[in-house]
C-alpha cells in the first residue's frame, strides 16, 4: 500500500477532521485495541489542534496529528498517525507506535524466518504465524478466536523490540492454526516503505 508512497504527489486534498468525525475515529480504535482507555487516546489525540485528514489516492484517507517544532521560529508539521483504506479498520502508523512503545495496540508476532519477507513487502504467511515457539497470537477459546477476520492488527517479530508492521487478518486465529497455509495477514504498511520514510505531509 505505501511500498512507492511519496507524500509530494501522492497526497492529494487535505480537511480539518469534524470534532464527531474525530469522536468516531478514537471509538474504532478503542474498538479494535480493548487494552487502549479514552483516556489514553484523548491525550494523544486532542480535540485541538484537530486532526486533517489527507486523501491518496481513490480510496485512502491518512489522519495527520500538527506537532510543534522544537525549533524557535519553525513552524510546526503534520504527521501521520493513522490510516485508512475504504471502509477497513484504522491502522495506526510505525512511527506513531515505535513513539509509544508502551501502547497495548492488538498485536501478534511472527517467528525470525518470516522477518526478510515481510521487510521486502510481502504479506504474512500463515506458516509465521503457527510454526514456530517464537511466533505469538492470541488464544482461541471455545467462546470464539482471539482474532477474527478484518481485525487490525501491529505485527512484531521474534528477537526484535519494534513492530515491523501493519496490517489486516484474512481470516480469524482459529483458521490460520487450522488451515496453516495461505496468506494469514495482508500487510499495509511495513519498516523501510514510504510512509515510514515520511517525515511530515506538507
Amino acid at each position: 500500500m505505501f511500498r512507492k508512497f511519496d507524500p509530494s504527489s501522492d497526497v492529494s486534498t487535505s480537511t480539518q477532521v469534524k470534532a464527531s468525525v474525530q469522536r468516531a475515529i478514537k471509538s474504532q480504535i478503542l474498538n479494535a485495541n480493548p487494552e487502549l482507555t479514552d483516556e489514553i487516546l484523548d491525550e494523544l489525540l486532542p480535540k485541538k489542534p484537530p486532526l486533517v485528514q489527507y486523501k491518496v489516492g481513490p480510496h485512502l484517507m491518512l489522519y495527520c496529528r500538527y506537532e510543534e517544532s522544537d525549533q524557535e521560529g519553525v513552524s510546526g508539521s503534520e504527521i501521520p498517525v493513522f490510516f485508512q483504506e475504504r471502509d477497513g479498520p484504522i491502522l495506526p502508523a510505525l512511527k506513531f507506535i515505535h513513539q509509544y512503545p508502551s501502547l497495548q495496540f492488538t498485536s501478534v508476532q511472527v517467528d525470525k524466518g518470516a522477518i526478510p519477507f515481510l521487510l521486502g513487502g510481502a504479506n504474512c504467511m500463515c506458516p509465521g504465524l503457527t510454526k514456530s515457539p517464537g511466533s505469538r497470537m492470541a488464544e482461541d477459546t471455545e467462546e470464539g478466536p482471539g482474532l477474527n477476520k478484518g481485525d487490525a492488527v501491529i505485527v512484531y517479530a521474534e528477537g526484535k523490540e519494534h513492530a515491523i508492521a501493519v496490517g489486516v487478518m484474512t481470516m480469524s486465529s482459529a483458521d490460520v492454526r487450522k488451515e496453516n497455509k495461505g496468506i494469514g495477514i495482508e500487510i499495509a504498511h511495513f519498516l523501510g516503505d514510504g510512509l515510514f520514510q515520511t517525515k511530515e505531509i506538507k
